[in-house]
């Protein structure tokens, strides 16, 4: 009976490789030849797949440079979801954050991740997708912070703004790290982690209950 299973987590296995190869090996055509100049059937032979089986992982490779972002978003959400029931708004989002970025920063490498913000940075085709997602994130965010502490985030602004500093923080951390020499996950941590409380110094850890004042 252990059969079907075990060939569907062998599947399931082979289709997470294929994905992860593609990313790899787009950031790195990306890097080397340029975002504009390289080409989907490039990536696609670079991972010795065919194009229609790079459209059956990504729609684009606009797709492909962001899906770092993409997957970094999902375990921020899922880590925020996870954090402890009646923990103060700005301490869950921010550990979630922290501890996501550790993560993700050794699962990849820092350089590595810091060359994909970089790409992101650089490359005018790429910045319209990357707000898209960041809204797109900031917006799922919102309504957790929400759902875990009973309002109303189309009535109360205090969700939404709480995730756009919080997620500001760590957009200017980022781009100090690409600037900085030393290529360690403590440093981009600790400079993510000191812009973000820059960012939100004089916030309250409770809120009250008027929603027109923290």
């Amino acid at each position: 009976m252990s059969a079907p299973t075990d060939q569907g987590g062998l599947r399931a296995r082979k289709k997470q490789r294929t994905r992860a190869a593609l990313i790899d090996a787009g950031l790195d055509l990306f890097r080397a030849n340029g975002y504009e100049s390289t080409t989907i059937d490039e990536i696609a032979a670079a991972v010795d797949v065919s194009p229609r089986t790079f459209f059956r992982y990504f729609a684009s490779k606009e797709d492909v440079a962001l899906a770092k972002g993409a997957e970094f978003d999902d375990l921020v959400v899922d880590a925020l979801a996870d954090r402890p029931d009646g923990e103060p708004p700005l301490t869950a989002l921010r550990h979630a954050v922290l501890g996501m970025l550790r993560a993700a920063a050794d699962s990849d490498g820092v350089h590595r991740f810091l060359l994909t913000q970089h790409l992101i940075t650089r490359t005018p085709a790429l910045l319209a997708g990357n707000l898209r997602r960041s809204a797109a994130v900031e917006e799922r965010l919102t309504g957790e912070i929400a759902r875990r502490h009973g309002v109303d985030p189309d009535r109360d602004l205090r969700p939404r703004v709480l995730v756009g500093v919080v997620y500001a923080g760590l957009r200017i951390g980022l781009e100090a790290m690409c600037a900085d020499p030393r290529r360690d996950v403590e440093r981009m941590l600790e400079l993510v982690e000191r812009s973000i409380d820059l960012a939100t110094a004089g916030l309250p850890e409770r809120w009250g209950s008027d929603e027109r004042t923290w």
